[in-house]
């Protein structure tokens, strides 16, 4: 008796496609990391949901390459086009996926900020949502 994949949930893909992927569960709702880290590979801090291993798959890699950016983690991009796309950390069940990436319409929002002790001056942390100086407890991704 086989099972059946739950539908597909969502899907992204990067500037070129040469990246693609598919969730087939839940996804987190966003949180902005303004760690040094993730503004200096994104630009500016880095809004990510995340999804559960078991439940992302990577239809397309043609582009992806991985930049181990601590002991900790690695981070994945498009080595054509430079998209950011995932962070993964070492031992974790879950892959964060820049929200930027998703196709629309997500159904996220921005819940919560973190690392923001280490943001930068050019902009202004006002929008009334929870913020934690370090990593912080982050908003847990939902179960079916």
């Amino acid at each position: 008796m086989s099972k059946e994949k739950p539908d597909v949930r969502a899907k992204g893909r990067c500037l070129c496609g040469g990246v693609r992927y598919e969730i087939r569960g839940p996804i987190r709702d966003v949180v902005a990391c303004h760690c040094s880290q993730c503004r200096r590979t994104s630009g500016h801090y880095m809004a990510a949901t995340a999804a559960k291993r078991a439940d992302f798959t990577l239809t397309r890699q043609d582009g992806l390459k991985w930049y181990q950016s601590s002991k900790a983690a690695r981070r994945g991009f498009c080595g054509n086009c430079g998209a950011v796309l995932f962070w993964e950390g070492q031992g974790k069940d879950y892959i964060s996926i820049s929200a930027g990436t998703l196709d629309v319409p997500t159904g996220i929002k921005i819940v919560q900020h973190i690392y923001t002790a280490d943001k930068s001056d050019y902009y202004a942390l006002d929008d009334g949502l929870p913020q934690s100086s370090g990593h912080g407890p982050l908003v847990p991704i939902p179960s079916r």
